[in-house]
């Protein structure tokens, strides 16, 4: 039987976990894009809040929640932890397998929980319109939501690719009250130069970033909003992980192995940072894999070093894993994926040995994905089907080798706007990719220089 570990409202995390703090190393500063020095916070007011601002540079172990993101959480928070006991019984394993559920966010995945709080502070900051861009569409419809809550205009650039495949995702944010475009567009100068160069380009999240940072610092009262990445955003997404602490004790187990998808980096980094820091502080031997795509392999086939965060460089830029600002992925389901860089906190990570990485096929993540479904019975969104796959690959490990494991996987959102690419599955019309070697080093010879 499934078993549900859910804490009541009252127990909704007071404070935000910022992993800078326990770091054996401090990680590389953003960069100015023009002058190359360290970008201080004069630098990031073109887009962001002075609140956003002030813990993008943060050093501080726990920031407060805001009284008012608190409440907003409640609609959804805390999300359950569940143990897949079926799953379990389905692969005969001695392992134990838990996952949180994010997928029960009014957006359907993890990604209110930095929408919310972003459109919270820039509220306070007097702004009246968000400019962002989005892959699959979780981004844009959870930023879509939260601006209908705080009363801000929304202005979304949606990936090409995903824009056609997932057409209700632009529906739900539309239905929020947010006005959806198709990146590359006419609407900005980069989005011209794009279709200059391709009229047909499926675009990528980097064109879709240059798209928002341009409209944004070219309109008094508007701002930009980033769904994954950036210091900030991955400070709110902690709350994943920290729920998920206190709902451990309750199940009386604890993870030997923390496992996340990766595009940015966000959700991963929201399971497991919280984790981590016990770790780190040497209260757990717990390991942790972030799983990406084999069509985007930033951690993986990347290069560490530092990139702008979008194909006009417009952003400062970051030391993170990176296959090139000017990346552009195959068009995979898993939208959310497909980011040419890693958030510069999991990638100081990485660096650090502090966590794992594997790159997986989108057709053995559908075929995970199935399994979940008929014993779950639970629709995953394709992001999610990532670390499902590894969750069950490490499942079947411990069977192989006769042991006992904790297995824990976040499930970043339901799948029931990505029908089609089940569909896709199901009639054998879904194909794999591996980006080419060559694509990747032609990536590499652009990144910035560095005197």
């Amino acid at each position: 039987m499934t078993k549900m570990y859910v804490l009541g409202e009252k127990r909704i995390p007071r404070a935000w976990y910022n992993i800078v703090a326990d770091l054996p190393e401090p990680p590389a500063p953003p960069l100015h894009p023009g002058t190359k020095q360290p970008a201080g916070p004069e630098d990031l007011a073109a887009f962001f809040p002075p609140g956003l601002i002030m813990q993008e540079a943060s050093g501080e172990r726990f920031i407060e929640i805001p009284e008012e993101v608190r409440e907003v959480y409640k609609l959804w928070r805390p999300t359950p932890l569940i143990r897949a006991s079926a799953l379990e019984k389905a692969l005969d394993t001695p392992a134990r397998i838990f996952y949180k559920h994010e997928g029960v966010s009014p957006a359907g995945s993890h990604k209110p929980n930095t929408a919310v709080a972003q459109a919270y502070y820039n509220k306070e900051a007097g702004v009246k319109r968000l400019a962002t861009e989005t892959g699959a569409g979780q981004w844009g419809s959870a930023l879509a939501f939260a601006c209908n809550h705080f009363g801000l205009e929304c202005t979304v650039y949606m990936v090409k690719v995903s824009y056609h495949q997932k057409p209700y995702r632009r529906t739900m944010m539309e239905l929020w009250g947010a006005e959806v475009f198709a990146s590359p567009t006419e609407r900005t100068e980069a989005g011209k130069a794009i279709l200059a160069k391709d009229p047909d380009s499926p675009g990528s999240l980097g064109m879709a970033i240059s798209e928002a940072c341009e409209d944004a610092i070219g309109h008094e009262g508007t701002n930009y909003s980033l769904g994954s990445v950036l210091n900030h955003v991955l400070l709110h997404q902690t709350i994943i992980g920290e729920e998920a602490l206190e709902q451990f004790a309750l199940a009386d187990a604890y993870p030997d192995v923390v496992i996340g998808c990766v595009g940015g980096g966000s959700s991963f980094a929201g399971i497991a940072f919280p984790f981590l820091r016990e770790k780190m502080a040497g209260k757990s031997k717990t390991r942790f894999v972030a799983v990406e795509p084999t069509a985007c392999p930033s951690l993986t086939k990347g290069a560490f070093a530092y990139d702008f965060g979008d194909v006009a460089m417009f952003t400062p830029l970051l030391k993170m894993y990176t296959l090139g600002h000017d990346f552009v992925p195959a068009g995979i389901h898993a939208g959310g994926l497909r980011y040419h860089g890693m958030a510069p906190l999991i990638s100081h990570a990485y660096n650090l040995g502090l966590i794992e990485a594997v790159a997986v096929p989108q057709t053995k993540c559908f075929e995970a994905a199935q399994q979940f479904v008929t014993t779950e019975g639970i629709v995953p969104a394709p992001e999610s089907a990532h670390a499902i796959r590894v969750a069950i690959d490490e499942a079947l490990k411990a069977k192989e080798e006769g042991v006992e494991k904790t297995i824990l996987f976040n499930l970043t959102g339901h799948g029931l706007l990505d029908l089609s690419a089940y569909d896709a599955y199901l009639s054998g019309k879904l194909e794999d990719y591996e980006h080419p070697e060559e694509k990747i080093r032609e990536a590499m010879g652009k990144l910035p220089q560095l005197v």
